[in-house]
């Protein structure tokens, strides 16, 4: 996926309320540990140099790797974690309200959900009992996104306020649903460069949860790690295969018109909506021990691109426009009729587009020595059954893909336009 990050921000030295100085036999101040962190693997990799900073440290400390100074911002026309880069790691949590809560209790879990989320997203800890866990990094990129199932709505007395684009996604033919891990009345996204600050994250806003609602299902995922590479570059699947080359890009003059609900809603969008998206969720298992099997040149025919640098089969480079024309020496189609790639185009969909970003997953290897790993598929846009669903429809009609994987769970959620200062996410719903 090409990088879509937003403009960064310094994080801030220290938290409120954290102590700049310590005394000697208190070691080390938060600011001074989070200032030195980056420099510690240097001081580790010096022969005879001393260890990190047990010793004494100097006043002018030195910065945090590049990695753990990237800020993400809280506030904002949209949520976080939409066009943010690709994370290298993620979680996904879907709750239900607990039985009694409604659209009080909702308000009051949205707020602090919005207040944990700018804390930890400035490198903060959380306002009650935090953990520690994150103590010695900084934001890391850190992005939470917050959104609505369909049952929300009922539950908390808000079915006038209910999009018609949060109906039910329709059945589809390759779906094999575990329904204990799919849909939820909210949805919750964290994403983060480094391991430990997104499940510091994942835990504060299961704390902040407290009575008010219940974890329904929760997924692990991962992508490269920035800097992986020598440089910039599209991410790569658990097939092996670049996956997001034709992802609609920010610079692109009708992406907001796809991926965001404008902001002057058209008649029938909710006007609480505006600047805000539609989430769609999968978790799709990659049958991986059959997909290994095929030769290279089996599998880009699968997909319709080279494994190698993801140029499309007709040819050129990952970016060249795949010619569905082009015939071999046989007059056989050189991106053959059924490859993934040639169904997914948004020419081949009456323009139809989604904004993906996946992470992927490995839940462990089963008795027969099968890996349980795979695809969380999140795409965005601006109304799913002008976006996901038709494509998905025209897959399940002869995606040569599908006998190699298997969508196991699915959801769908609103996620509201970003918080201004002072407000919490969805508080144009909650107390509209």
């Amino acid at each position: 996926m090409p990088d879509q990050s937003l403009p960064k921000a310094r994080t801030p030295e220290a938290g409120p309320g954290k102590s700049e100085t310590a005394p000697a036999h208190e070691g080390i101040s938060r600011r001074r540990l989070l200032g030195t962190a980056g420099a510690t693997g240097l001081v580790l990799g010096t022969a005879g140099a001393a260890v990190g900073y047990a010793a004494a440290p100097s006043e002018a400390a030195a910065p945090l790797t590049s990695l753990g100074t990237d800020r993400a911002m809280f506030h904002g026309k949209h949520q976080p974690g939409i066009t943010d880069g690709l994370q290298a790691r993620g979680h996904l949590v879907a709750f239900d309200l607990a039985a009694g809560a409604g659209r009080k209790e909702a308000a009051a879990l949205l707020r602090r959900w919005s207040e944990t989320a700018r804390r930890l997203m400035a490198g903060e800890p959380s306002t009650h009992a935090d953990t520690d866990v994150a103590r010695d990094a900084g934001p890391s990129s850190l992005t939470l996104t917050f959104g609505f199932g369909h049952s929300f709505f009922a539950r908390t007395g808000l079915e006038k306020q209910r999009p018609a684009a949060l109906d039910p996604l329709p059945e589809f033919s390759s779906d094999h649903l575990d329904k204990t891990r799919s849909n939820g009345d909210l949805w919750v996204q964290i994403g983060a460069n480094d391991a430990l600050v997104a499940f510091h994250a994942l835990r504060a806003i299961q704390k902040d949860a407290g009575r008010a609602a219940k974890v329904r299902w929760q997924m692990n995922g991962f992508n490269r790690s920035p800097g992986a590479t020598s440089h910039p570059m599209t991410a790569r699947n658990l097939m092996g295969q670049i996956d997001g080359t034709r992802n609609p890009k920010p610079t692109e003059s009708d992406f907001d018109q796809r991926i965001f609900v404008p902001e002057k809603p058209e008649k029938g969008d909710a006007a609480w909506m505006a600047n805000g998206s539609y989430a769609v969720v999968r978790r799709i298992r990659m049958l991986l021990d059959d997909w290994e099997q095929l030769s290279v040149k089996a599998q880009e025919d699968v997909i319709g691109r080279r494994k190698s640098d993801g140029a499309a089969l007709s040819g050129g480079t990952e970016t060249t426009a795949m010619d569905l024309e082009k015939t071999d020496a046989k007059g056989n189609l050189v991106v053959p009729i059924n490859a993934h790639a040639r169904i997914t185009r948004p020419d081949q969909n009456g323009g139809a587009a989604m904004l993906r970003r996946p992470f992927s997953f490995h839940d462990g290897i089963d008795a027969d020595g099968v890996p349980d790993a795979g695809l969380l598929f999140i795409c965005w846009q601006a109304d799913p059954l002008r976006g996901f669903v038709p494509v998905q429809r025209k897959l399940d009609r002869g995606d040569a893909l599908s006998q190699f994987i298997r969508h196991e769970s699915s959801g769908l959620f609103a996620v509201p336009g970003g918080a201004a200062e002072g407000e919490y996410v969805g508080q144009k719903l909650l107390e509209g």
